[in-house]
């Protein structure tokens, strides 16, 4: 049986009310959430106040997820050739007060500095693709995802558009507050208990 929160791995690395069409005045993130049957089709856009080298940095530091995003608890390259990887990552979701464990494998594609282009190899979904590209806007960066992901038909009954549109607002907050805190050259946060952390070089 699939598990039906995998949901939360679809959107991040390449990874649940909030409304499925959602922005706050000023903070410029926007994310829609899109349906048909099982699959989700996911785009969001936001601006990073950083450069693009510093974007790029946090959003292809997978090794240091766990640290980055609250949901991934390990976080790991285990292959490499070239611009061509696969990640492991475990991440969690709650339901109440049952926690459930998550696992997928990922191979990620990157045109340096430009687009990161994500895709499911094995794990609880039936399948995930997704592409974040990242474009200089002046001082900052842009940073657009686009994608979609396909749930077993018991999963679909237990999430709907509004879930997946929080969690992923909620990742790219995240992401966008680790480039910041590295722009300012301030210290990392500790290692939560229960996660696996790589050290900051």
């Amino acid at each position: 049986m699939r598990n039906p929160f995998a949901v939360i791995l679809a959107v991040g690395f390449l990874t649940i009310a909030w409304p499925a069409a959602a922005a706050s005045p000023g903070d410029e993130i926007t994310v829609n959430v899109e349906r048909e049957q099982n699959t989700f089709t996911v785009s969001l856009d936001m601006v990073v106040p950083a450069g693009a080298d510093e974007t790029w940095e946090v959003f292809t530091d997978f090794d240091r997820m766990a640290q980055i995003l609250s949901n991934v608890d390990a976080s790991k390259i285990v292959s490499r050739d070239g611009n061509m990887m696969q990640v492991a990552q475990k991440s969690h979701a709650t339901a109440g007060l049952v926690r459930l464990s998550l696992d997928n494998l990922r191979q990620i594609e990157l045109v340096p500095n430009r687009e990161i282009r994500s895709r499911l190899i094995k794990g609880d979904l039936k399948a995930s693709d997704f592409t974040t590209r990242l474009s200089p806007d002046g001082p900052a960066t842009r940073v657009s995802v686009k994608g979609k992901f396909t749930v077993g038909a018991l999963s679909g009954t237990a999430i709907n558009e509004d879930a997946v549109a929080k969690q992923t607002r909620r990742q790219y907050e995240e992401l966008r507050t680790e480039v910041l805190r590295r722009k300012n050259n301030l210290p990392p946060p500790p290692c939560p208990a229960g996660k696996t952390c790589e050290k900051q070089g």
